[in-house]
């Protein structure tokens, strides 16, 4: 009985109301839209042109972020990869701007 009241009051408790689950994707997507953005690698990657488009558009095998970086004269794919304490990210870009 006893087990039966502890699920209960688990399934009951609510989460951190200051940090709901949206609010650290939101969080997490503008940090690697801020470290896109802070790149010189990917400024230099496409050549300094201003940026007409990103997209998240998914994840690698390795869980890296997936980003899409269009500026009039091509696409650039970046990867963003945490770093272990989890306050920045690295950037990994394949191959380039086409």
């Amino acid at each position: 009985m006893k087990f039966v009241f502890l699920l209960a009051a688990l399934a009951a408790a609510p989460g951190d109301a200051t940090t709901p689950a949206s609010a650290d994707r939101f969080e997490d997507s503008a940090q690697q839209i801020d470290a896109i953005l802070r790149s010189d690698q990917v400024a230099d990657a496409v050549d300094h042109a201003p940026i007409g488009h990103m997209a998240n558009v998914g994840t690698r095998k390795d869980g890296a972020a997936e980003w899409e970086v269009r500026v009039q004269h091509c696409d650039l794919v970046v990867f963003l990869i945490p770093v272990a304490d989890g306050s920045s990210y690295r950037i990994d870009l394949p191959r380039e701007c086409r």
